[in-house]
């Protein structure tokens, strides 16, 4: 059996188009999740904080976040009283160049 180590992120792995910006909207939807499960709220709830639809909630919950930017998703733990913040930090075993 032969094992392949992967990159670390699952969607570049898969060879899928931008797969930096499918991994963030990965991690923003999750945090949405946490937080729902966290306070126990219902869909309907939850779409009401966020000011959206109850089957765009089901479908965030579910991982089908193709109709979702990464700025909406960003947007929606605004609204579920979340700060966010855009860190950039220089990849594993890159430092920047001296100028």
């Amino acid at each position: 059996m032969s094992v392949t180590a992967g990159s670390g992120n699952v969607f570049a792995d898969l060879g899928l188009t931008e797969p930096e910006e499918e991994l963030a909207k990965a991690q923003l939807a999750h945090h949405i999740w946490r937080i729902i499960k966290h306070r126990r709220l219902t869909q309907k709830a939850a779409a009401a904080l966020m000011e959206i639809d109850q089957p765009t909630v089901s479908a965030l919950l579910n991982g089908r976040l193709r109709n979702l930017s990464s700025q909406q998703l960003m947007r929606l733990l605004t609204a579920l009283e979340l700060d966010t913040a855009i860190t950039a930090t220089a990849a594993a075993g890159h430092r920047p160049k001296a100028g």
